[in-house]
């Protein structure tokens, strides 16, 4: 996250604000999820498991998604 300037700030706002745009329910040990947000005009992704028992959110990972791989609304891959 540091190398790529994305804040604890932004992915709690992306968490709080986000979409979810995948499930992942088959995941282990619990089901994750994609979610996209924006801070400013920059598109952010996390993916998150969530544990239902605890009611805990983990984050697995943060990024900024590729222009390239992605399309113009960030919400699904390029074929």
């Amino acid at each position: 996250m540091f190398q790529h300037r994305i804040t604890s700030e932004d992915v709690l706002h992306v968490l709080q604000n986000g979409e979810t745009i995948e499930e992942y329910l088959g995941d282990r040990p619990y089901p994750a999820r994609l979610i996209l947000g924006w801070h400013d005009a920059r598109p952010l992704h996390v993916v998150v498991a969530d544990n239902m028992e605890t009611r805990e959110t983990i984050v697995i990972t943060v990024y900024q998604p590729d222009q390239a791989q992605w399309d113009p609304s960030y919400r699904r891959k390029r074929l």
